[in-house]
């Protein structure tokens, strides 16, 4: 499969701050590639670097085949860009935003207008295309830049962290948009997103970045299956912390919990979760909870870097 984005040695500093530390990605055409990390990891510096907006410090990467330096305006040309801070005008209309964003991509009054009233359908957004922006919803802006980032049917498509702060229905009905850009267009799309669930619903691929350096990367299911036997996370009294983990470590290997929880991978699964029951009490420490989950992004994030994923929405948050 022809790749269409591709970054060698990328590397992003900011003073003494190294933002992004030489990382390597290839995605392929077609295809939706998640990249996934916390606050602070890296992500949007590295979305800025691809589509133009910041130059790199060091390392070349290319977007529908062209240099993001030296090539920037073919590179614009073939991308669509919806940014997590993007700046939308509250004074104007949903209508008015879009016909200049087609005039600013040179697109025919007549094709423009077609566009519009095709791209406002299609985000749910017509009804409230005659209103002024500063009206809508956190939601709503969010499928309206979803909308302006479409006009000029870009072949690739970078979204920054689409549905922060939306609410669970607004993102469901994004992430239907998404999926229907992929699978009916046929569009590329570089998803930046710090959530898991996220992350695996829509993502084929996967990168996984922490303090500006990728540390694990593919499929949602592979990236899972190399992490084999699944947590078991049990609640207790912290005083019993230290019993409880030297209990523990007889059935698996220690895993990152937060305050007031052990948990391990538990060599033979949910056959084994009697048996550490019972180890635990013999021990005199009570069980107040437990879990037994299969693996997760968010235990392939803690085997890479030894924490839970911050806006992990899990509950170990």
């Amino acid at each position: 499969m022809k790749s269409v984005v591709e970054a060698n040695g990328l590397r992003r500093t900011f003073g003494d701050l190294v933002a992004v530390d030489g990382i390597d990605l290839s995605v392929s055409e077609g295809e939706v590639f998640g990249f996934l990390g916390p606050n602070g990891a890296g992500k949007s510096t590295a979305v800025r670097m691809l589509t133009t907006l910041l130059r790199p410090t060091d390392g070349q990467a290319f977007v529908g085949g062209y240099n993001v330096v030296s090539q920037a305006s073919e590179v614009r040309k073939v991308i669509g860009v919806a940014l997590q801070d993007a700046a939308i005008d509250p004074l104007m209309t949903g209508r008015e935003l879009l016909k200049l964003q087609a005039v600013l991509h040179g697109i025919p009054r007549q094709s423009a207008r077609d566009r519009g009233e095709e791209l406002l359908e299609r985000v749910g957004l017509s009804a409230a295309a005659d209103r002024r922006v500063g009206t809508y919803s956190g939601g709503m802006r969010r499928r309206l830049d979803l909308a302006l980032s479409l006009i000029h049917e870009p072949k690739i498509l970078f979204l920054d962290e689409p549905t922060t702060g939306l609410d669970p229905t607004s993102r469901t009905a994004l992430w239907e948009e998404v999926r229907r850009l992929n699978t009916e267009f046929g569009t590329t799309v570089f998803l930046t997103t710090q959530y898991l669930e996220e992350a695996d619903e829509l993502a084929g691929r996967i990168a996984i970045i922490d303090y500006g350096k990728i540390v694990r990367e593919g499929s949602p299911a592979d990236l899972k299956a190399s992490i084999g036997a699944p947590t078991l996370r049990i609640d207790i009294d912290p005083q019993n912390l230290d019993k409880a983990q030297s209990v523990l470590s007889d059935f698996g290997i220690d895993r990152p919990a937060r305050d007031g929880r052990v948990a391990i991978g538990l060599d033979g699964g949910v056959a084994k979760v009697a048996e550490v029951v019972n180890a635990l009490e013999k021990q005199g420490v009570e069980v107040l909870h437990l879990e037994l989950d299969a693996p997760s992004l968010d235990d392939v994030f803690a085997e890479a870097t030894g924490r839970r994923l911050e806006g992990a929405e899990t509950p170990d948050e």
